[in-house]
């Protein structure tokens, strides 16, 4: 569209043709510009340039915020314009907030947060302790050389960066960062882009993660086609009480049986597996 190559050519190194493309970005009807924010495809300049000049803030704010290719430094320019909606939108994509923390540093001190997003807020701003990072991230003195090379530079990261980390990087910052004391870093583990299901599978089974990365991969329903998840989930003394008791029954009958013998699990899962052999033992079904 025109107004997206204006904005361009705006930024081009000849001087002449970016003041050309800026006089010529004068004339340009104010819906062209936020009909060109809605394309997938839409150039960073173009939203740059919306939000440093469009003058209706609101609509503005709406258009940037609407496409998920909209750069976070653009929508920080916004920021002031962004509903309660808007904002919430933006804590449910963190990747978004992770690529641009001024964005983070314009929102988190409005005045009509709920009082979960503020949480949120402190949570991404907050200082980390080193000490108690490389204790959650690590992996004790069998751990190898490696291994506590890779924690010891977590530990020296923000709570943004190790988010950023946990949504981009690989397998290994993701085994770390899924036992980080951040429960925004945890939640980006499992929003990564990049997280296979043998790595669902594997947290489902860890015992070192908190309750809230089991409870959270049991309320995702494409985690939760993998029987693999849902054994290891059940199998997890770890796991919340409650999730297990709601997956028993997908069980099938052998893994039913090795459940009702494992002592590790809560005496509740037991009994209640024990009490559904019985049942299809009645039934001919066991």
């Amino acid at each position: 569209m025109r107004a997206e190559l204006l904005t361009l050519l705006a930024g081009d190194a000849d001087t002449a043709v970016a003041e050309k493309a800026r006089n010529a970005l004068l004339s340009v009807p104010p819906e062209v510009f936020l009909a060109a924010a809605k394309l997938a495809d839409a150039a960073p300049p173009l939203f740059h340039y919306l939000a440093e000049n469009g003058k209706e803030g609101a609509a503005v704010a709406a258009a940037l915020v609407a496409n998920a290719n909209c750069p976070g430094s653009a929508l920080a320019k916004v920021a002031a314009h962004l509903t309660p909606s808007a904002i919430q939108a933006l804590l449910d994509n963190l990747e978004r907030l992770a690529d641009a923390p001024e964005l983070v540093g314009e929102l988190k001190d409005r005045p009509d947060l709920t009082l979960e997003q503020k949480r949120i807020f402190e949570e991404l701003t907050k200082e980390s302790d080193r000490e108690t990072l490389e204790k959650s991230l690590g992996e004790g003195e069998a751990a190898p050389p490696e291994r506590k090379t890779l924690t010891q530079r977590l530990a020296r990261m923000n709570v943004i960066e190790r988010l950023t980390l946990a949504l981009k990087g690989g397998k290994e910052e993701r085994m770390a960062l899924v036992r980080d004391p951040n429960k925004l870093v945890q939640r980006a583990v499992l929003q990564s882009p990049r997280l296979t299901e043998q790595e669902v599978e594997t947290f489902a089974s860890m015992t070192n993660v908190t309750e809230e990365v089991l409870r959270t991969i049991s309320l995702n329903r494409n985690f939760m086609k993998n029987y693999s998840v849902v054994r290891n989930l059940v199998s997890n003394p770890k796991t919340p009480v409650d999730v297990s008791l709601h997956f028993i029954q997908r069980l099938v009958t052998t893994d039913q049986k090795k459940l009702s013998m494992n002592k590790n699990v809560p005496e509740t899962v037991r009994t209640m597996v024990i009490k559904i052999l019985r049942q299809k033992a009645v039934k001919g079904e066991a």
